[in-house]
């Protein structure tokens, strides 16, 4: 008699809809012994104010500009950008195994609270809101004459931010990069065969399943997507069909603030760690792509920790996943559960009420 399948021991892959591509289940693999590289946990001892943070208000960054005493949001120009406005085209391409194309954009970071020893989870509601909206803007500000605007956040060393105020980044590019153009095309490849956006479907297939979610709310959802890479990845999805960041409504966005101060919480409760994490928003291209048919496009947010075993253990993608194909080393619905299960008053407040 054949053995049953069971995903919790029986390696299997599964797809990624968005991507087109697929993943190697192996969660057996939590079994093994480590005895690899850990991390140096992340230091808690953070000053609230450093004259020497070029983040922190009132100091002098590396080119001169001196920051406003700011007691909110804080949004400049990248005084290094990866992108540039006037960069100069590199003509035709000489080859077809050679080709280049013209790279134009603009970079910004935005600080989301003056304090350097605060991260979003120890924020208000209110705080929180406020980033939201200030995301929802910029998109608005760049979207007009950038074809894609991307918003993320690296917190933590080991995701390669080398700062620790809080804050996140803004790339707007005059090209569809690759991650969108993936997502721009499955999208519409499965819009087109089942006439209902994809991720729209998604949200429904999850709120009845149950076995993915790790918080909601009555707008938004956060799941470990069937699909997940990351050991504790999520997905964020509104439940009404939305477009981009600028399309929420006002209630919308108190939602979501609670559903991020939430899931934060229980990111930084797994391991009692100030958790490392790259996130950033999707949602439908604009500029001069603003106005074509975009219905397949479901605004929605990737959180991608790398921590697997403990705050010094982290997931490694290297070798098979670098050469062949991503591989995970427990499954989604483990994930979700342990997520799931804590508790959302942060560790830190626990503490302080506890003494």
């Amino acid at each position: 008699m054949a053995e049953k399948f069971d995903p919790a021991e029986h390696q299997h892959v599964r797809y990624n809809p968005l991507k087109g591509d697929w993943v190697l289940v192996s969660a057996h693999r939590m079994k093994r012994p480590w005895s690899g590289q850990e991390e140096k946990p992340p230091e808690e001892n953070i000053p609230r104010h450093d004259p020497k943070n070029p983040l922190c208000p009132g100091v002098t960054r590396a080119n001169g500009k001196v920051n406003p005493d700011y007691d909110s949001t804080f949004l400049f120009d990248n005084d290094f950008p990866a992108l540039q406005p006037d960069a100069p085209d590199p003509g035709p391409s000489e080859h077809p195994l050679l080709q280049a194309a013209s790279a134009r954009g603009k970079c910004q970071v935005m600080c989301f609270h003056p304090w350097t020893d605060i991260t979003l989870p120890l924020m208000s509601l209110a705080e929180i809101r406020t980033v939201i909206d200030n995301w929802a803007e910029i998109t608005t500000d760049l979207g007009t004459n950038h074809r894609w605007v991307q918003l993320f956040e690296n917190k933590g060393a080991v995701m390669g931010c080398s700062n620790p105020h809080p804050h996140c980044q803004v790339w707007a590019s005059s090209f569809l990069p690759n991650e969108a153009a993936a997502a721009d095309k499955n999208q519409k490849e499965y819009f087109n065969k089942h006439q209902s956006p994809m991720l729209v479907d998604y949200y429904k297939l999850e709120k009845e399943k149950r076995e993915r979610i790790v918080v909601e709310n009555e707008d938004w959802l956060v799941v470990v997507p069937y699909w997940a890479v990351w050991p504790y990845e999520t997905l964020v999805l509104p439940r009404r069909h939305v477009l981009r960041l600028p399309d929420l409504t006002s209630s919308e966005r108190d939602a979501l603030a609670d559903i991020t101060k939430r899931l934060l919480c229980k990111y930084d409760n797994l391991f009692e760690v100030s958790f490392p994490y790259s996130m950033g928003w999707h949602g439908a291209p604009t500029g001069d792509l603003a106005e074509a048919e975009n219905s397949h496009w479901q605004l929605h947010a990737h959180y991608y920790p790398p921590l697997l075993r403990s705050a010094t253990v982290r997931k490694f993608m290297v070798g098979f996943e670098m050469l062949a194909q991503a591989q995970r080393d427990l499954t989604a619905e483990q994930a979700a559960e342990k997520l799931r299960n804590l508790p959302e008053l942060h560790y830190k407040v626990k503490r302080q009420q506890e003494d």
